[in-house]
């Protein structure tokens, strides 16, 4: 069980901002208890023990500095455009702390590989991440996140000017394109969520 090295006070608060329940301990000697996904944090005098099946679901947002992790993220559309779904993983030092896939409807690939991209910065925020490392097998949109490439479609214009602005929220964050072995976790849900509509 991961023993979390901050004031029981201060991780109450830092939840509460993260819109996390604090509930009252079910002990004399618990202060107070929280649960997020699959994790419970129980806090005691002097520290604050994070158990469960994936504690980085709360440790992520009561270490100090928030934490560092890869955001990979891919869409798929079934017919360009088509039926059209998202996957994406967040992995940090401590291996996957989070990923999702899901049918999105009618879209063209790139539209999904946006809105992969949205979600997964989105999930990265909601953990209380500082800094990330976004990785993805579009090229054209991690060039137009960096500014190497522009668009005229109107959609994908609104879609990057989005994720320009979810990535100010981050304190640093860079983006890259990698070979689609390297993001083989996000394409996997991506098509799945496909597979399974």
């Amino acid at each position: 069980m991961p023993t979390v090295t901050v004031d029981p006070a201060d991780a109450r608060e830092r939840l509460r901002e993260a819109g996390v329940e604090i509930r009252e301990g079910n002990t004399e000697h618990e202060r107070w208890r929280a649960e997020r996904g699959d994790a419970v944090a129980v806090a005691y005098d002097d520290k604050v023990v994070v158990q469960g099946g994936s504690p980085t679901d709360l440790t992520l947002l009561l270490e100090d500095g928030g934490g560092r992790a890869h955001v990979y993220f891919d869409g798929a559309s079934r017919g360009n455009p088509g039926p059209a779904a998202v996957g994406w993983a967040i992995v940090s030092s401590d291996g996957v702390v989070a990923e999702g896939g899901e049918e999105i409807g009618h879209r063209t690939n790139n539209q999904a590989e946006y809105e992969a991209l949205l979600r997964a910065l989105r999930a990265a925020r909601d953990l209380g991440l500082d800094e990330i490392d976004v990785r993805g097998d579009s090229q054209l949109v991690v060039k137009q996140l960096r500014g190497e490439w522009n668009t005229n479609d109107p959609e994908l214009k609104e879609l990057r000017v989005t994720a320009r602005e979810l990535l100010r929220e981050f304190d640093r964050w860079d983006v890259e394109h990698v070979p689609r072995e390297i993001n083989e976790r996000a394409d996997d849900l991506a098509n799945e969520a496909l597979d399974d509509r």
